[in-house]
């Protein structure tokens, strides 16, 4: 059966010649593999530079006044070795020299950035025999610095589908005036899931040097399992809770598009890896969870006051107050008569005292207490809104495990309950609800 299937490679799977011809070998796999998003040379060990950092480094020697040529010499090392080893017929030089130039006369950060894309691209186009597309002739950011979808989308339907297979490096785009504009860090993912959603794709594939979402960070749970299907949303939550592989913002457009992501890795590429389904998908296993992340130093704000249900406009003045001192919040749980507001330490910094003083101020509150040191735990899964007995397993576990619940929230979705717990019992509650379930 014939698939449109995008596929964005990571900077760890184009690292050197070696992931090169991995990536090389998976594109040659599949012939509906027609369209590769790449990053920029990702770090080969621990002690190595990734190349975007490289590149950042000689605009900012430049933008110092600093001779940059010995950073600029290892970049092109890189590509060199690269070409050479895979014995690709292509004048890197021609490309590196310009990148320099346009680097010493001055050019913005966001071209010097993006150009570990660019030669990335032309560079693995050359070895797969694919057309190279640059992504500043198909990708656009209107006069306000935002991402032009219209724009886009018409640009590269009128582009791409031309091509039987084609390179098209991720990160990047141009702005209402022609220049090179960056998306966030991460961006590649970004710019494969555009793809995948204009071109109508059947699949877009993500691959990286994971096998996929593990239900728990392995530094905590020894060999977590690797979760083998997850909605968006139940991704949403635990991205949002710690535990992410893909960038954030990628995941929106293909989920409008209704397109699933399969997260792979390009060292095991026989590893079913993660896929991420519509949120439409119905859900088939039930009583179990997806997975179990969380964060740790937050601050809870417990606040109590008899009738506080009853008083109109609590809530609103509770949080023009932390709008005023230009802090979020990361929960709201809420009874009759009390509410807690949960904050990152790092929001609160130099500001907590004057919080707790406006709230005594404007809401005049029975009691108020703050309760620093603590960590969310997140379990997340769809599976659990029509399950009975998932909260008590939860509970369970970490009673067992004497860990103090201090604050329990359950979303308006039902699939996701967050317990509040102290820092030091971080780790303790997340393997025993791990273990748990599995």
């Amino acid at each position: 059966m014939n698939r449109l299937i995008v596929t964005k490679f990571g900077g760890s799977s184009l690292a050197d010649s070696n992931q090169f011809k991995k990536v090389k070998a998976i594109i040659d796999a599949d012939s509906n593999r027609k369209y590769v998003v790449p990053s920029a040379p990702g770090k080969r060990n621990s002690k190595d530079y990734k190349i975007t950092d490289l590149l950042y480094l000689c605009h900012a020697h430049v933008q110092n006044g600093i001779p940059f040529n010995d950073v600029f010499k290892l970049i092109s090392q890189r590509y060199k070795e690269i070409v050479n080893e895979l014995n690709i017929d292509i004048n890197i030089d021609t490309y590196l020299e310009k990148v320099r130039v346009d680097i010493e006369n001055g050019a913005s950060s966001d071209y010097a950035a993006s150009r570990g894309e660019y030669l990335n691209g032309v560079v693995l186009a050359k070895y797969l025999g694919a057309e190279f597309i640059d992504a500043a002739k198909i990708i656009f950011f209107d006069e306000s610095g935002n991402f032009d979808e219209n724009k886009t989308y018409k640009s590269i339907r009128a582009t791409v589908l031309k091509y039987d297979k084609a390179v098209i490096p991720g990160f990047y785009g141009c702005d209402a005036d022609g220049n090179i504009k960056t998306f966030s860090r991460g961006g590649s993912d970004i710019t494969g899931s555009i793809i995948s959603s204009a071109i109508g794709a059947d699949l877009y594939e993500n691959w990286t040097d994971v096998s996929g979402f593990l239900m728990a960070d392995p530094r905590i749970v020894e060999n977590p399992k690797t979760i083998e299907k997850v909605t968006y949303k139940e991704l949403r939550e635990l991205s949002y809770m710690g535990a992410t592989v893909l960038h954030e913002e990628a995941i929106f457009p293909v989920r409008d598009a209704g397109i699933p992501i399969n997260i792979k890795n390009t060292n095991r590429p026989e590893d079913a890896g993660t896929l991420i389904v519509n949120d439409t998908e119905e859900a088939t296993r039930f009583g179990t969870i997806t997975g179990v992340a969380g964060k740790k130093d937050f601050t809870v704000i417990a606040i109590e006051k008899a009738l506080l249900n009853s008083e109109i406009g609590f809530c609103r003045r509770l949080l023009s107050i932390l709008e005023m001192y230009g802090i979020s919040f990361e929960n709201m749980p809420s009874g009759v008569d009390s509410v807690s507001l949960v904050i990152e330490d790092s929001q609160l910094k130099g500001k907590c005292e004057k919080v707790i003083d406006e709230i005594k101020r404007q809401c005049s509150p029975d009691s108020i207490e703050v309760h620093p040191n603590m960590a969310l735990v997140a379990t997340v899964g769809r599976g659990m809104a029509k399950s009975t007995g998932i909260a008590s397993k939860i509970f369970s576990a970490l009673s067992s495990e004497r860990v103090n619940i201090r604050m329990i929230d359950q979303g308006s979705s039902e699939i996701n309950v967050t317990v509040g717990v102290e820092n030091a019992d971080f780790e303790k509650a997340v393997k025993a609800i791990y273990n748990t379930f599995n």
